[in-house]
């Protein structure tokens, strides 16, 4: 099921989480590259400081990065974001264009009527999900 909500609600969301998970892209298209941090939130940019070398280059040449904060429990949510990234001196600053809380269905977890139509909210994940952020175009 996906629910878009405002950005305030990401904010409130990541409360609940305490690291997430950066993934950065090399040119080599191999395997992406990801580094454990703690991201600050203001209400509209993600901020990460102290970013390794390889994470620092991968970003500038590729700005799309993907965020995942784990949940604390297995019954739990992970937390997901999609972003635009640009360094500012040592700081990168990320934002947000979609996010999703994520979790594997269980066998009650309704299936989509339709995994076809893109309307439809529950074919929107093979999962458990819940978009807390749409995607921008």
């Amino acid at each position: 099921m996906s629910i878009p909500v405002e950005l305030a609600r990401l904010a409130e969301t990541l409360t609940r989480f305490r690291f997430a998970y950066l993934m950065t892209s090399s040119a080599d298209a191999g395997a992406p590259h990801v580094v454990a941090v703690t991201p600050a939130f203001d209400g509209t940019t993600l901020t990460i400081d102290g970013l390794g070398r390889r994470t620092r280059a991968n970003a500038e040449a590729r700005p799309a990065v993907g965020l995942v904060w784990p949940p604390l429990t297995a019954a739990e949510y992970s937390l997901i974001v999609d972003g635009e990234a640009r360094l500012d001196g040592d700081t990168l600053r990320i934002r947000p264009t979609r996010a999703v809380l994520h979790r594997p269905a269980t066998p009650d977890t309704p299936a989509p009527s339709d995994p076809s139509d893109p309307s439809d909210s529950s074919a929107s994940c093979g999962a458990d999900c819940v978009e807390i952020l749409p995607r921008t175009p």
